[in-house]
């Protein structure tokens, strides 16, 4: 076999292999995108570093949080939603990026005030059957701006929230918690 026989043999054994690989390559590339878009836009991973949510969620839950429904309708009554910090927590050392999590309690235009261990919602007491404990300090009525929210962790007695800080601006709110993957035995929807 002479060497012009050889090289004629071996090019389209190559030129299989080098498309493979390119095919291997873009296939990787869409799916980095594609992972990127979604954790960008759709939903990202989270995972709960402190006890501000129990008794619903525990320290190294971790959960999926959706960030489409806000760009449709603002946070509702009840839900639990993961944000930046505001500007008073980042003046208190909180870094910009770090997120939280709470349940929101007051949507723009209510009045949330705590009397006797009871959280209040324009007058009328929250049946709040997700909570560890009654809240132990009162708080006089403060009205919720627009484009605001007041938000409490469950862990009402071990949670920084609203009540030290004030209230949170849409803007700042990155989606909401909607099902938690691990750990597998508590595995479901939030």
């Amino acid at each position: 076999m002479t060497h012009q026989e050889s090289n004629a043999k071996e090019t389209p054994t190559s030129s299989r292999v080098w498309r493979g690989l390119q095919e291997n390559i873009t296939l990787v590339a869409i799916a980095l995108c594609l992972a990127i878009l979604i954790r960008t836009f759709i939903a990202e991973p989270r995972y709960i570093p402190s006890d501000s949510m129990v008794p619903t969620l525990y320290r190294g839950d971790r959960l999926v949080v959706e960030k489409i429904s806000y760009f449709f309708h603002p946070p509702e009554l009840g839900n639990i939603i993961v944000f930046q910090p505001p500007e008073e927590l980042q003046r208190r050392g909180y870094p910009k990026d770090q997120a939280f999590i709470k349940r929101v309690i007051g949507t723009p235009g209510q009045v949330v005030s705590i009397t006797s261990g009871k959280v209040y919602l324009d007058g009328k007491p929250l049946q709040e059957d997700y909570i560890a404990e009654p809240p132990n300090l009162p708080m006089e009525g403060r009205q919720v701006p627009t484009n605001e929210f007041f938000v409490m962790g469950d862990n009402r007695n071990d949670s920084n929230d609203s009540r030290y800080w004030g209230f949170l601006p849409r803007k700042n709110i990155i989606g909401r918690a909607v099902f938690r993957f691990w750990p597998l035995d508590r595995i479901g929807f939030i």
